[in-house]
């Protein structure tokens, strides 16, 4: 909505690092400013069950996430950024503008929904992403995941367990693109499924 403002620029180097940088580079920047010994706020890995201690666990929670979700906020924003600039110039905006109609709802009705279809494709690929591929922040913050559960069983050759996270792997995958179709369909009613 404003570009070329300073937001815009801070906005768009955000989403150029965030996307350029692995992982294991974000988990130990996070852990060097929110962990280390000079000023402990937060605990450098591990896991603490919720039914035991909510809060400990919330506390242990904090780095991965953040970590996870800074980077999937980079490539959204991204993806969100140059589709919203790419409907805002088109034909449709622009007689939606001239008809008279707020500009408000020109973005919030006309632009948002048309530009939201692409982030919403991105977004069902990284939920396969979050589910198996993210063995590394699970090693660097000690957290049991999918992912780990993988590498260890592949190490142990765990047959049952392999076939079992394999198994649950894809069916979220492909879940999350069966939503992601209908999510598209319902935001661009042009969109044709067979």
């Amino acid at each position: 909505l404003r570009r070329g403002t300073i937001w815009d620029l801070m906005i768009g180097l955000f989403s150029y690092v965030g996307t350029a940088m692995p992982e294991f580079v974000t988990a130990t920047l996070l852990l060097i400013i929110f962990a280390s010994p000079e000023w402990p706020v937060l605990p450098a890995g591990g896991f603490v069950p919720p039914s035991e201690d909510f809060a400990g666990y919330l506390r242990h929670a904090i780095l991965p996430a953040a970590t996870l979700g800074l980077i999937l906020m980079a490539h959204i924003s991204r993806q969100v950024r140059s589709e919203m600039s790419e409907v805002l110039s088109s034909d449709f905006v622009r007689a939606a503008r001239l008809k008279g109609i707020r500009e408000r709802r020109v973005i919030w009705r006309h632009a948002l929904p048309n530009s939201l279809a692409p982030a919403v494709a991105v977004i069902s690929l990284d939920i396969g992403y979050l589910l198996g591929g993210i063995i590394v922040v699970e090693e660097i913050f000690a957290w049991p995941g999918l992912g780990r559960l993988l590498i260890y069983a592949l190490q142990n050759r765990d047959l049952p367990v392999i076939q079992a996270v394999t198994l649950l792997l894809a069916v979220v995958y492909a879940l999350s693109n069966l939503v992601a179709d209908l999510v598209i369909a319902w935001l661009d009613p042009r969109v044709q499924h067979a």
